[in-house]
């Protein structure tokens, strides 16, 4: 991942964490209508977040099975310390 929306997604899947977030607090902090910037829109295309309806008719979403994946994929490559040198 190299493309700065890539960088934005993982900080999105990041901060929805382990946990369901309310569908209203993450478009609030996360939509925007700059068209360089998709995250919210690419991370959902990528298959990263999950929806889910409740009653009520309110939806929350969590991150998916494969949004875990690559959140764990790249933040591992990422932080993998690099060895010192003798």
């Amino acid at each position: 991942m190299t493309d700065p929306v890539d960088a934005l997604i993982l900080d999105l899947l990041e901060w929805i964490g382990p946990h369901r977030r309310p569908y209203a607090e993450v478009l609030e902090a996360w939509k925007t209508s700059c068209p360089r910037l998709p995250v919210w829109e690419e991370a959902n295309a990528r298959g990263f977040i999950d929806h889910h309806p409740n009653d009520g008719g309110r939806t929350s979403v969590s991150v998916s099975a494969s949004g875990r994946q690559e959140l764990e994929h790249q933040r591992s490559v990422c932080f993998t310390p690099i060895p010192a040198r003798p």
